[in-house]
């Protein structure tokens, strides 16, 4: 369950992270006291707003289960594994050789990381 509560944490972050992205492409505007309407329908950034509330709550209930070394680590590499992914499928944006080789190693140091965990 430990885990389960880690990967939703991870998702939650990267969904809210992409959502953010794409609150901010045209025509949608950065949300303003100038323009509250335009704030109000910005659907995309009030969704990842509310993802980046369930991605806390539930990196806190990781952290009730799993030691803070192992809970961090973990879901911080797995939402930039998993933003570097969805920005390439989502956004087209590239991805360099070192860029996936830098989350590769990361990913890999989190693994020795939580070796020690059941």
């Amino acid at each position: 369950m430990k885990w389960l509560i880690l990967v939703l944490g991870i998702t939650s972050n990267a969904s809210a992270s992409v959502l953010v992205k794409l609150a901010m492409l045209p025509p949608r505007k950065f949300p303003s006291f100038s323009d509250p309407w335009g704030a109000l329908t910005n659907w995309p950034f009030w969704l990842g707003l509310t993802l980046y509330g369930a991605a806390f709550l539930l990196y806190a209930a990781a952290l009730a289960r799993l030691p803070l070394n192992v809970a961090h680590p973990v879901l911080t590499s797995g939402a930039v594994g998993m933003v570097a992914l969805l920005s390439v499928l989502i956004f087209r944006e590239p991805m360099y050789w070192t860029t996936g080789l830098g989350i590769l190693l990361v990913i890999a140091g989190v693994v020795l990381i939580t070796l020690r965990v059941g």
